[in-house]
């Protein structure tokens, strides 16, 4: 036990040496890279004094600082001011130590970015990679910053399929402690998709789903498919296609268990393996709306519903219903709708029984209306195609109708709108984001007869000048026979109004000696405005002076077609009403439209008639990328107290019963044959366009078309007059090519029904471009 105390005491005695010794070497717990001077606790520091600063204030320094003059010297509280320094990313290196009762804060500067540059960057442009990192010049360069971005580099390249790719980053120093900062990019081949691997897809053959998603297989001779590198967030997308592939064909249940991305052993391609649950196919059972909105006859909304008892369920055509009753009820005057399928899944009898719950959704009003991705377009140009205005009780169906009349515009290769949360949850916000395409176009249209040859036309069209929604257009076409110039203004909303406003000034000179026997120059100018009557119906207002002349007679011509020589004056009104339905204006999947159209001369100058035209289509989409389209026009022209001239009368063929030349079918004097034209016509066609097997981004589609018409009643008779009423028509195939040089079409016509005295043609071919 003596031993014991006594070695105690002794241990005691050495541990306090030892410590009266370490004290005042005591070091703060030292950070990565930081030298730190001994400090002694307990001491007060008198001063804080900060060395090596070049461009920051050392005031700045002190800030940064969680001690103070003042204070002890606190190993905690230096080694939390250490790390405070280094998290600013000022400062490359930080040393703190003591000088008598003095600590010393030695920093060394980050510099400062003078300039970024990209080396061996092939295929992503400059402008790409610098919209994805963050430094920018005259920012600090610090290493976490470049690490960052070469990884976002590197992100950019995989998404572009170069997984192999590698950046290397690298400075060079200037003086002022500035430094240019080099990626130096190494992008590798591309990381293509070998294989696509189904596994559990019995219903549906690998190939028949490898045309449902977006990724494709790596092939040597596709060199214009997008989908052939892997991309994950393309591999999403593709899970979300096979889901409603499957639930538009009655699989409920189905179920995407993985889809998984491995790269081969070379690193050259990826694999990629889909391991899906098709589970049952689903019948539709018995479909029901159940309103709790007064006054809603829900017997009137029953015909909204696409579906009906025993057909295959289809997610597709829940969705669509949900949306018709949601625009039927909201036309009604309901601004508030909500509407919800309750599902009732009949497992046992594979039978899925909805009912439609209509309630009153949410009171949500329009915060404000944000519109993005506009760079040349005024943002007024976009906001005037609302149907919707800010402080207004939110409605799907308006909002619907403004994106659709915003795509109509042509302005916009994409128009995206969304809803986010506004201030408060009663309020929204309506974000329009829009992707422009070109919107001047210089167009080369080439037409191919077996009679006349090549035909060309030459016109410049801007259909967004300056940015404002206005149109400016110069028109040239040349051939053997037309030589016109043509040149138009049109102001979409004169005077800020809801009201276009339009000027044309033309020269067009016609050589008919091939179809007529004569020559025809019309000079003149037109004023035009139109303005929209209802949401779907519109007026255009027209007036036209011009002078046309008939001239050259052929030694030849016709008798009909002498007695037409010389001068006339033309002072005359017209207006056209429009109802249209189409879905798109410029390329109509579904929806319907008709237009009614009168001109009447006689207001001063030297002829007198009253010409009407009315023209109508209709277009159904049968399935996604196969549509019937079904058009049909008649015209009527009558002369006020004297005949109808030559120049006045209508004439049939080419493009409008294809299989027919230009002036091909109507009445024509057989000893000469030259075409008289006709006070009558009508016209019919029905096309049906469909995909040809090839990846939708090559943007190649065919169509197969059936034409008719006729053109009759000619003011003139006598033995080599021939004027027949019956039916002309034609059939044919055809292939239209949005071209990376514009759009290409040719069409190969058949006529069928026909006169011996009619002219034909077979081919038919055009191309253009834009800019």
């Amino acid at each position: 036990m003596q031993v014991d105390k006594r070695f105690a005491r002794l241990s005691l005695a050495f541990a306090t040496a030892l410590l009266a010794v370490a004290l005042p070497a005591l070091r703060v717990a030292p950070v990565p890279g930081v030298a730190l001077a001994q400090v002694d606790a307990g001491t007060v520091v008198r001063e804080i004094r900060v060395e090596g600063t070049e461009r920051i204030d050392p005031t700045t320094v002190r800030s940064y600082m969680v001690v103070n003059p003042g204070d002890q010297f606190d190993v905690a509280k230096i080694n939390q001011s250490l790390k405070s320094l280094y998290a600013t990313g000022l400062f490359a290196n930080v040393e703190i130590r003591r000088e008598g009762q003095a600590l010393v804060v030695q920093v060394e500067e980050n510099p400062v970015i003078n300039r970024i540059a990209f080396e061996g960057n092939n295929r992503i442009k400059d402008e790409e990679i610098n919209a994805e990192i963050q430094l920018r010049p005259r920012v600090v360069y610090t290493r976490s910053k470049v690490q960052s971005d070469v990884k976002r580099i590197i992100d950019l390249y995989r998404r572009n399929g170069r997984y192999s790719a590698t950046i290397e980053p690298k400075i060079i120093k200037l003086d002022q402690n500035r430094v240019d900062l080099v990626f130096e990019v190494n992008e590798g081949g591309k990381t293509g998709v070998r294989r696509l691997i189904f596994v559990g897809n019995k219903r549906f053959s690998d190939g028949r789903l490898r045309e449902v998603i977006q990724t494709n297989v790596s092939r040597w001779w596709a060199f214009w498919r997008s989908g052939d590198t892997y991309d994950p967030d393309r591999l999403a997308v593709d899970r979300e296609l096979l889901r409603r592939f499957y639930l538009e064909n009655g699989y409920a249940d189905f179920r995407v268990l993985s889809a998984v991305a491995e790269l081969t052993p070379e690193r050259e391609d990826f694999v990629i393996t889909f391991t899906i649950q098709e589970g049952e196919r689903y019948k539709f059972g018995e479909a029901g709306i159940n309103a709790a909105l007064r006054n809603l006859d829900t017997t009137a909304l029953q015909k909204t519903v696409l579906h009906g008892r025993g057909d295959w369920y289809n997610a597709d055509k829940v969705e669509k219903t949900v949306s018709a009753l949601t625009d039927a009820v909201g036309t009604l005057g309901y601004a508030f709708v909500d509407v919800k399928p309750k599902i009732d899944k009949d497992e046992a009898n594979r039978v899925i029984g909805i009912s439609y719950e209509i309630g009153e959704g949410p009171k949500v009003y329009v915060e404000r209306i944000e519109v993005k991705g506009n760079v040349r377009t005024e943002d007024r140009v976009i906001r005037r195609e609302f149907r919707l205005a800010e402080g207004d009780a939110f409605n799907t169906s308006k909002l619907r109708r403004s994106r659709q009349r915003i795509q109509n515009l042509g302005f916009f290769k994409k128009v995206d709108v969304k809803t986010v949360q506004g201030s408060t949850p009663e309020r929204t916000v309506v974000e329009v984001e829009v992707e422009e395409k070109p919107t001047g176009e210089l167009s080369f249209g080439v037409g191919y007869s077996t009679a006349d040859g090549v035909l060309g036309d030459v016109a410049i069209r801007e259909r967004n000048l300056l940015g404002k929604g206005q149109e400016l257009r110069l028109a040239f076409q040349g051939s053997t026979r037309t030589q016109q110039i043509d040149l138009g203004f049109t102001e979409p909303y004169f005077l800020d109004r809801p009201v276009s406003a339009g000027a044309d000034v033309f020269r067009i000179r016609q050589d008919r000696q091939n179809t007529s026997n004569y020559d025809q120059t019309e000079l003149g100018f037109r004023l035009r405005s139109g303005y929209a009557i209802t949401e779907n119906m519109s007026q255009q207002l027209r007036y036209a002076l011009r002078r046309v002349t008939v001239e050259n007679i052929g030694a030849g011509a016709s008798t009909f077609i002498t007695s037409q020589a010389g001068d006339s004056t033309y002072s005359e009104i017209g207006q056209s009403l429009i109802y249209d339905r189409r879905d798109n204006r410029f390329a109509p999947t579904a929806g319907y439209f008709g237009r009614l159209s009168n001109d009447l001369a006689g207001l001063g100058g030297s002829v007198r008639y009253l010409k009407s035209r009315l023209d109508g289509g209709y277009y159904y989409s049968i399935i996604d990328g196969l549509v019937l389209a079904g058009v049909a026009e008649v015209g009527y022209i009558y002369g006020l107290g004297e005949d109808v001239r030559l120049s006045d009368r209508f004439f049939l063929g080419g493009t409008k019963v294809r299989g027919f030349r230009n002036f091909g079918i109507g009445p024509r004097d057989v000893v000469t044959s030259d075409a008289l034209g006709g006070d009558r016509y009508y016209t019919a066609s029905l096309e049906l366009r469909f995909p040809l097997g090839l990846p939708e981004e090559l943007g190649v589609s065919g169509r197969a078309f059936l034409d008719g018409g006729s053109l009759w009643n000619v003011p003139a008779s006598g033995p080599s007059i021939r004027d027949d009423s019956s039916l002309r028509a034609g059939t044919g195939l055809g292939i239209a090519w949005n071209s990376p040089f514009g759009p290409i079409s040719v069409d190969y016509g058949i006529p069928f029904l026909k006169k011996n005295y009619d002219r034909t043609e077979n081919f038919r071919v055009s191309f253009g471009t834009s800019f």
